[in-house]
């Protein structure tokens, strides 16, 4: 799994908890149950990701470019 593909599970993952807390379910993921009552440290959770997925989506996935400086 790439850096973008592992920050986009996390963004959707964290999309999918709050969407559950916030109709009365609760989720489960790796033996932790989360409910209403950790619903700051989802969104802040999501917030934190959405922006390592924005910030490796502008540096182009990892991908580097080449810069050129001088006279020609």
């Amino acid at each position: 799994m790439t850096p973008v593909q592992r920050a986009q599970a996390m963004v959707d993952f964290y999309y999918e908890a709050e969407e559950a807390v916030l109709m009365g379910r609760s989720i489960t993921k790796e033996g932790r149950t989360l409910t209403m009552v950790d619903l700051p440290a989802i969104r802040d959770g999501r917030r934190e990701w959405e922006r390592r997925l924005q910030q490796l989506k502008g540096r182009g996935g990892g991908v580097y470019s080449l810069a050129r400086f001088g006279d020609g």
